[in-house]
Order: C-alpha cells, then sequence, then structure tokens
C-alpha cells in the first residue's frame, strides 16, 4: 500500500478493474434512469397538455377580442358615413337605431327605438348613410314603427338626378327588395343605372337625397307605361344606425311643449289675476 500510494505501482491493475466493472455499475444505474426517463416523459407530457389548453382558452379570448374589434371598426365607419350624409340635409337630425322588423310577411315595417317622448311624430322621414328608408307609420311612447320605402303601399315622389323626370317610386308587389316606377310613359327618358333621389313632393322627404338606382327599363308598345324597375341605395336588411330628420317645423313642433311646460311653471307660483299675466310676459321677454 506505501508501494502504491508512494510510487502507483497498482494505477494499471486498478484502470483494468474500473474497465471490467463498467458493465456493472451501468447494469446498477438502469432502474433509476428508467424512472427519471419516465418520470420526465409523463411530466413533460403533462405540462404539454397545460399549456395547449392555456393557449387553446388564449386564442379564443383573443379571437373574440378580435371579432369585437372589428365590430366596433365597422359600426364606427358606418356611424361616420351616416354623419357625413347628414351634412347636406336641412333641418334636424336625430341617431335612432333599428331593433325589431315586423313579423307579418306582407308588411316591410320595422321597429327603432324612438318614440313620442323623443319628438317622434307620424309620417317623418328615416334614412341611413346611403339612402332613404322610409317614414314613421306608428308612433309609440318610447319606440316607433317604420314603413319602409319598399313596402307596397308606400310611395316616393322621385326624380331621375341626370335629366330631372319625375316619377312615384312604389315598393314592389313581386319582390321585397325593390321598386316599381309608376305612371311613366315610354317617351320619358329613364336609363338603367340612373340615380333616383327625392323630389322633395309632398314635403315629407328631404330634397334630392339618394333613393334607388334603375335597374332594368323594359317597354312595351302594347302598353301605356313603361315598366322600370330600381334597387334602393339604403342598406334597408343590414344596416342598424339610420336617422330621423326634422324639418324646421317638425323642431318648432319638438320646442313648442317645452316652452308651453316652461310658462305654465313660470306662471303656476304667480297665482292668478294680473301677477299670472305679468310673470307669463317677464318670461317670454326673458326668452327673447
Amino acid at each position: 500500500m506505501f508501494a502504491d500510494n508512494r510510487f502507483g505501482f497498482l494505477d494499471r491493475v486498478r484502470f483494468g478493474l474500473g474497465y471490467a466493472t463498467t458493465p456493472v455499475y451501468w447494469v446498477a444505474d438502469i432502474p433509476a434512469r428508467v424512472s427519471t426517463w419516465i418520470d420526465d416523459v409523463f411530466v413533460y407530457r403533462t405540462d404539454l397538455l397545460e399549456e395547449n389548453e392555456y393557449l387553446r382558452e388564449e386564442l379564443l379570448v383573443a379571437q373574440q377580442e378580435l371579432q369585437l374589434l372589428e365590430s366596433l371598426a365597422s359600426e364606427n365607419s358606418r356611424l361616420l358615413e351616416l354623419n357625413d350624409a347628414t351634412q347636406a340635409i336641412e333641418g334636424e337630425v336625430v341617431p335612432a337605431e333599428i331593433i325589431n322588423i315586423s313579423p307579418d310577411p306582407y308588411s316591410k315595417r320595422v321597429l327603432i327605438n324612438k318614440g313620442a317622448r323623443d319628438g317622434v311624430f307620424a309620417g317623418q322621414p328615416l334614412i341611413d348613410a346611403n339612402g332613404l328608408m322610409g317614414q314613421v307609420d306608428e308612433v309609440l311612447p318610447f319606440t316607433s314603427w317604420v314603413l319602409l320605402i319598399t313596402d307596397s303601399h308606400h310611395v316616393t315622389p322621385i326624380e331621375v338626378n341626370r335629366n330631372g323626370e319625375r316619377a312615384l317610386a312604389r315598393g314592389s308587389r313581386s319582390t321585397a327588395t325593390e321598386l316599381e316606377l309608376e305612371f311613366v310613359t315610354q317617351t320619358q327618358d329613364m336609363l338603367a343605372g340612373d340615380l333616383l333621389v327625392s323630389s322633395g313632393m309632398g314635403q315629407i322627404y328631404p330634397k334630392n337625397y339618394p333613393v334607388a338606382e334603375i335597374i332594368s327599363v323594359y317597354v312595351d308598345p302594347g302598353q301605356d307605361f313603361a315598366s322600370i324597375k330600381a334597387k334602393p341605395l339604403a342598406q334597408i336588411n343590414s344596416t342598424r344606425h339610420v336617422m330621423l330628420v326634422f324639418n324646421q317645423e317638425g323642431a318648432d313642433a319638438r320646442e313648442s311643449p317645452r316652452i308651453d311646460s316652461e310658462i305654465d311653471n313660470a306662471s303656476s307660483p304667480a297665482g292668478t289675476g294680473n301677477r299670472g299675466t305679468q310673470s307669463q310676459t317677464e318670461f317670454l321677454e326673458q326668452r327673447e
């Protein structure tokens, strides 16, 4: 032992014994290595499953947020178009939203979220960013029914934007998405592709607002009038955001109830007789 420690006589012997016993160590270590490998495999697979589940949930949330952003962007675009379209309209415009449609298949009506409390009145025109949609048919306290221009009972006075030829556009009786021009003689100058705008006749719709585009003109020599069909420009079946148009008379009508109520409030504490009359006079002078 002294000689080996001092001079290393047994180094080659130990090297040979270590080489001979290596398979023994390797075999003895197999259970530990197998156990570690199995633990790593199952733990890694569990981690992967948990990570995949987490990423799947994150993907669903991201897709939902993306859809919401796309919806908001599209809605914002429609609102901007609606705002731009109302710049040329004389009178006041009030935004509204379509919240329901009529269940009657023979009636083309929609329900909006504005009613009598908002100053809505029967016959009031409704528009969207692209064209006329219809007019208020029934006024309720908080909502109103609007008769669309595609209803067969609705007639819209129109004129051809190209040459000023006038006609009446009625909702088609055969299709739910077209208009038919009535009483158009075969000599009137109307062509497919012509833009139809409101003529302002009847003082219901704002003048020169887009209504429809002519899609077909058929002239039968045996008939007195031509058969002309047009497609509305308003997105009747898809839009949700619309505008109610108040002309000057409509705006005055909306203001008058408030003025009357303010006069009543001003005169009520003054009692009766000359004091009440004086209070009303002073109130009107202050408003002027």
